[in-house]
């Protein structure tokens, strides 16, 4: 890429100056969300003034074309992109912990705005259809274990993959083509089942048998609490309806955001486990696992961490040229606000938004170059751009053009 192929024209565009609020990761329905459709999202955002909302779903993306509609109708921009759970078999082999504090080896990886997605080559097609599918057997696995071990505890015609499958695209208004079941899919069905057949004074003998134990008195009337508890007392390893993740491999995941045309980002846990997982500890040693892996973006779901952690994270990454965003997840039924926010609600310091703000627009300019067929902040190769004299350059540039697009968004304007 050369310079100039960052287009910086000006813009007589009324907006506000520094960072605005922005969320690189929420998952949209009809993925596990605490949004039933994807009008929720955008409308909510829209009320708290979120001016980048970036889609981070698993294995199917039919939801993103009307996403972007409704992102265009409340004038915010749309960020497409996805979340893959990986393998690194070599640390997997040494025990370590990457950012999953369970399964050593266990990556999680997200491709930030991946234009692709629309019209996926050959190689992407052929790695999203093994993610998919490698999914879908495992949530079928898994739902059988849930059937037998609910039956066993005296619940009467537990939920199946169809009537799961239908619920979610009827509460989504998707067609069920849309649909691909996580884990916490099953769980909600399966705890709506008890509290549909069982009252409060009833649950206590019945979640005693499914769970195994006597159940902690909050799941009697929590419904979300439930599903909590459905998951990590069945259905995590070790438990008796765990079934073992495909083992798609950090490479595959690399390669399928680069053939999407997207942005590899890694996502830190931090000390949303205890322990640190060993992989991102130091944060000096995150960076340069990061670099060496080819991976230029980062991103952190501040709700987990401390705010001083969120500060220690970003300001090491970004020293070392790594991209750095925030988001939420949304992924279970618990509304939060929409604007990121570290543990306890604390608002991230002015350095952390900054911070924020900057590699959003980044992210927003790549998608539109990329939109246009043009270079952007990564190649087809995963290499950064080149033509500019250093890091904070192209940082510097990118993060302009992306001003650029995100204002226009608000203005329904379109960046030539």
């Amino acid at each position: 890429m050369t310079r100039t192929a960052v287009d910086n024209s000006s813009h007589s565009l009324d907006r506000e100056p520094g960072p605005r609020p922005v969320n690189a990761h929420v998952h949209l329905p009809p993925n596990f969300s605490a949004f039933e459709d994807v009008e929720a999202v955008v409308n909510r955002a829209r009320d708290e003034g979120v001016v980048a909302v970036g889609a981070s779903n698993y294995f199917d993306f039919s939801i993103y074309d009307r996403f972007a509609r409704a992102c265009a109708a409340a004038r915010i921009a749309p960020l497409f992109g996805t979340e893959i759970i990986t393998l690194q078999e070599d640390l997997r082999a040494e025990g370590i912990l990457v950012n999953d504090p369970d399964n050593p080896g266990r990556t999680y990886m997200c491709g930030k705005a991946m234009v692709g997605y629309k019209a996926p080559g050959p190689v992407a097609t052929r790695l999203l259809d093994k993610i998919r599918a490698s999914s879908e057997e495992r949530m079928n696995a898994m739902a059988a274990r849930l059937t037998d071990l609910a039956l066993a505890a005296g619940i009467d015609q537990p939920p199946t993959i169809e009537s799961i499958v239908g619920d979610v695209a009827r509460r989504s208004g998707v067609p069920v083509g849309w649909v691909s079941l996580q884990e916490r899919h099953l769980a909600r069905a399966l705890q709506e089942s008890v509290y549909a057949q069982f009252g409060p004074g009833e649950r206590g003998n019945v979640l005693a048998a499914l769970l195994g134990s006597a159940p902690d008195p909050t799941i009697v009337t929590d419904p979300i609490a439930l599903q909590n508890a459905i998951r990590s007392k069945l259905m995590k390893a070790g438990r008796p309806a765990f079934v073992p993740d495909a083992e798609i491999s950090f490479d595959d995941a690399y390669r399928l955001v680069l053939e999407l045309d997207g942005i590899p980002c890694y996502p830190i846990l931090a000390d949303g486990a205890e322990p640190v997982c060993p992989f991102e500890d130091p944060p000096v040693a995150l960076a340069q696992a990061l670099l060496d892996r080819g991976v230029y973006c980062a991103e952190l779901i501040p709700a987990r961490n401390a705010p001083e952690t969120v500060d220690r994270y970003v300001s090491v990454l970004r020293e070392a040229g790594i991209l750095v965003l925030a988001g939420t997840e949304h992924n279970t039924q618990r509304m939060i606000p929409l604007t990121p926010a570290c543990r306890g609600g604390v608002t991230p310091s002015d350095m952390a938004r900054t911070t924020f703000w900057e590699a959003t627009c980044v992210i927003a300019a790549h998608q539109h170059l990329r939109q246009t067929d043009r270079p952007g902040y990564v190649d087809a190769g995963g290499q950064l751009a080149t033509g500019f004299t250093d890091g904070e350059m192209r940082i510097r540039s990118f993060r302009e053009l992306g001003e650029q697009v995100i204002a226009n968004a608000q203005s329904t304007a379109v960046v030539a």
